[in-house]
């Protein structure tokens, strides 16, 4: 991406000379006489610095300075010939990112600009190293859904909108039937593709607003806002079809299609009662599946207040 840098400066000598060395140095170069004419320039074209001088007519620098760190990804460096009214200190705390003095001094001022630069590659390194991190915190490596650590910390989170906008919410909790036979008989890199393909399938069957979790070992959770029980147990039975046809075949056994099936266990929230009390009930609505054979859905669900269902 080519670099590109805007001039600020009311005096037009000041701005060639300047736009003239920064294009020799391998910049891309523009110009504006006012900080007004420069925040007209921005709404059309980004930037990655601004070289703006301190005194211009209408708006100063440092009120420039101030409108652009408000509004665009973009660093500042101001220049000032008058150092006893302006100091370094103000400049920083209007956001910008470097200050010189004129005369400006070019090999000084490129010698800043690269600077200014670099810091600004390194703070957007930072900050995209920082999302990855984030992102593998909350994160399960194998399958790319959300993991269970990430799980309590977004009910809590959901059923607290739940509480404060008294919308229902509701949760899934699945296993998969017999996966111990399937790992034993197939070992566990087909196990691993197995919970792969079964995390895309389940992401395949959801709504943007809603998540699904690894819960553990070959456990899923999903959480479903604005989702009553009838309604959650609509989205179980999508998933459970959708996992029942899906045909999957081993490396040491391509002539044969295995089919997996899973129980599921579907509930929603009571007002007041505690996340453990919520996701135990969840958990036994999905043993009752396991119960009643495997690859089924089952609900268990509290009977609300007649206040509650008004």
């Amino acid at each position: 991406m080519d670099t590109k840098i805007l001039i600020v400066d009311d005096d037009e000598a000041v701005r060639d000379t300047m736009n003239e060395i920064i294009m020799l140095a391998g910049y891309k170069s523009y110009t504006a006489a006012s900080a007004e004419e420069a925040l007209e320039f921005l709404k059309k074209k980004s930037v990655q610095v601004v070289i703006a001088d301190i005194m211009l007519p209408g708006l100063d620098g440092l009120e420039l300075t101030d409108r652009i760190k408000a509004k665009y990804d973009t660093d500042i460096i101001v220049m000032t010939g008058y150092s006893g009214d302006y100091s370094y200190e103000e400049a920083i705390s209007k956001g910008a990112s470097d200050f010189v003095f004129k005369p400006v001094r070019f090999e000084e001022l490129l010698l800043r600009l690269k600077r200014v630069l670099k810091e600004r590659q390194l703070a957007k390194e930072r900050a995209q190293m920082l999302e990855t991190l984030q992102k593998l915190a909350i994160t399960d490596g194998l399958t790319k859904l959300y993991n269970s650590r990430h799980f309590y910390s977004q009910l809590e989170m959901e059923v607290d909108r739940s509480s404060r906008y008294h919308h229902p919410l509701a949760l899934l909790l699945l296993d998969i039937d017999h996966f111990k036979i399937y790992n034993d008989t197939y070992g566990h890199i087909e196990g691993d593709k197995v919970l792969v393909r079964l995390g895309e399938i389940i992401k395949s069957c959801l709504r943007t607003m809603d998540s699904a979790y690894r819960y553990g070992g070959e456990e899923f959770t999903i959480i479903l806002p604005e989702t009553s029980g009838n309604e959650a147990l609509a989205v179980a039975q999508r998933i459970r079809v959708a996992v029942e046809s899906e045909k999957f075949i081993a490396e040491s056994d391509k002539r044969k299609a295995t089919r997996i099936t899973i129980s599921v266990g579907v509930t929603e929230y009571c007002s007041k009662e505690d996340l453990s009390t919520f996701v135990k009930r969840a958990d036994k609505a999905m043993y009752t599946s396991k119960q009643k054979g495997r690859n089924t859905v089952s609900g268990i669900f509290v009977e609300k207040p007649a206040s509650a269902q008004s």
